[in-house]
């Protein structure tokens, strides 16, 4: 008996639909799974066979053949347990075939046949939905994932005897729909978040952040131990826009397909704050492997990605970031095919200005001119140059620790920042832009148009400071973002002043 099942895979955060096609006939008793499948879909016979026989079903003594298409694609993952399962099933005739016709399976088996949670539902049921598909049946742990996508049914099942139950019956008590609107649990989650008045003095430094997140401005903070860099990183999220829909669900899709989803949580309504320990390998930090998935930079993806005791990161894994800064998303290539895993994440960055971390404290700092040197080097000139905004903090006065509190909040910096988003989103409506960060050379001089004083300070600029046209251009869209902060619908001279102020130098990083 031969039949044809209908289940997804992942390409990147993309689900493809796979017919798993299973023929049973008389011959020498074997059990083969063809079609390109990784070590876990290989496996599957196993747990399928040990599954079967605890729901009392016993495979015959018959060569089975299970045939994954399209063949030239790679299958990895546990996700083909249920729906080979369900193809064997049908070809031992204990299913009828027109119970399972438009159906998409997905799910993992445990022996005794209990179905357990797989990564990507989410985009997988989106490509159902795209394919014309009318129901997906998913592990429960996943239903709330794939319930937020309209347009489908989405039945979540707890284990193999629930799906048998209701293939055979069409009942659909046996496994209900499910389907959450994802409009209805949109949240603003700031409670965790600890607020910009707990932080004493500083106010360069949060004039930087207000700054970086009107705009989607990387940050660059350097500063004595203690001075209050990471206080400052960890409370940026929380002067950051809420998600609207359509990015919650592309950090879902992330987090699904990385495997991160939160056990029952049908959305991520949440901006994250993603801090990797210097220690992270490249691959973990921009995704990768054998079978790629998403990196941090991925699952900070419209959120916060803060590299603390940025010169302790590798020199590899500090470059590796050129591509991802740059064009928004980073693409991990393999020899028959390569992903694209979308990272256009907030990138603040913290650092000591030597090893020991007083420079240039000489009555407390024991490092050699030498050490310094190699310790600030250690950040390249490129990825400098992809850096909009450095600050230097200092250590703050006693008076200052002793005072109430720190001054303007995350509410009041949340609402100069909304404003500045506004005049965006009226600016870039209809355009690929989202953000001043985000603009290209050749649209610069539409969106940030100079007057004659304005070109005559930023040329004098450019030539007295030896900018690169990296540098110039990003100076520019900070002015926008600045100007912006203003409300102004012109760049003025202050802008570009200020701009330029906060702007790293390779000379900043050479003290010694």
């Amino acid at each position: 008996m031969f039949s044809n099942i209908l289940s997804a895979t992942l390409q990147g955060i993309t689900g493809r639909i796979i017919n798993v096609e299973t023929d049973m006939s008389n011959g020498l008793p074997m059990f083969n799974i063809v079609g390109s499948p990784g070590p876990e879909v290989k496996e599957a016979k196993d747990r399928i066979r040990a599954a079967l026989k605890n729901n009392s079903i016993t495979l015959p003594a018959s060569r089975i053949t299970v045939n994954l298409s399209p063949g030239d694609l790679k299958k990895d993952g546990t996700a083909f347990d249920l729906p080979m399962t369900i193809g064997l099933l049908t070809a031992m005739e204990l299913i009828p075939t027109e119970l399972t016709e438009g159906i998409l399976f997905v799910g993992e088996l445990s022996l005794d046949g209990e179905i357990r949670p797989v990564r990507g539902v989410l985009p997988i049921v989106q490509a159902a939905v795209a394919n014309g598909i009318k129901e997906c049946i998913v592990p429960a742990d996943n239903a709330n994932e794939g319930s937020i996508v309209p347009g489908i049914t989405v039945r979540g099942a707890k284990n193999l005897k629930q799906v048998m139950d209701y293939l055979g019956s069409g009942d659909d008590q046996y496994l209900p729909s499910v389907y959450t609107d994802p409009l209805s649990i949109i949240e603003e989650c700031r409670d965790t978040i600890p607020d910009f008045d707990q932080v004493k003095g500083q106010e360069r430094a949060k004039r930087a952040a207000i700054i970086s997140a009107a705009g989607f401005h990387s940050l660059l903070m350097t500063g004595p131990p203690g001075a209050g860099k990471s206080m400052i990183a960890k409370r940026i999220p929380g002067i950051l826009p809420p998600l609207t829909l359509s990015e919650s669900l592309e950090l879902t899709t992330i987090y699904s397909v990385a495997g991160q989803m939160p056990k029952g949580k049908a959305l991520i309504t949440s901006r994250s704050f993603q801090s990797p320990h210097h220690s992270i390998s490249r691959y973990a930090l921009v995704g990768g492997g054998a079978n790629p998935r998403p990196g941090i930079i991925s699952l900070a993806h419209r959120s916060v990605l803060f590299l603390d005791e940025l010169p302790e990161f590798g020199r590899d894994t500090i470059e590796s970031l050129r591509q991802p800064l740059e064009d928004k998303k980073i693409q991990i290539s393999r020899i028959k095919y390569s992903v694209d895993y979308p990272s256009d994440f907030l990138l603040v960055c913290a650092m000591n200005p030597c090893p020991c971390g007083y420079y240039p404290d000489r009555g407390r700092c024991r490092c050699t001119d030498t050490e310094i040197k190699h310790y600030l080097n250690k950040i390249s000139g490129p990825i400098l140059d992809r850096i909009d905004l450095c600050t230097e903090l200092k250590n703050i006065e006693i008076n200052e620790i002793r005072a109430g509190k720190g001054g303007i909040s995350s509410a009041e910096m949340t609402e100069m920042v909304m404003k500045a988003r506004e005049m965006q989103d009226k600016r870039f409506k209809g355009t690929r832009y989202r953000f001043n960060s985000d603009l290209k050379a050749d649209d610069m001089d539409k969106v940030c148009v100079l007057g004659k004083k304005e070109s005559e300070l930023i040329e004098s600029m450019y030539k007295k400071l030896q900018l690169s046209a990296r540098s110039y251009h990003r100076i520019l869209r900070v002015s926008r973002t600045i100007a912006d902060l203003e409300g102004s619908e012109n760049i003025q001279s202050k802008h570009i002043l200020e701009a330029a102020s906060f702007r790293p130098t390779l000379e900043y990083f050479k003290w010694g």
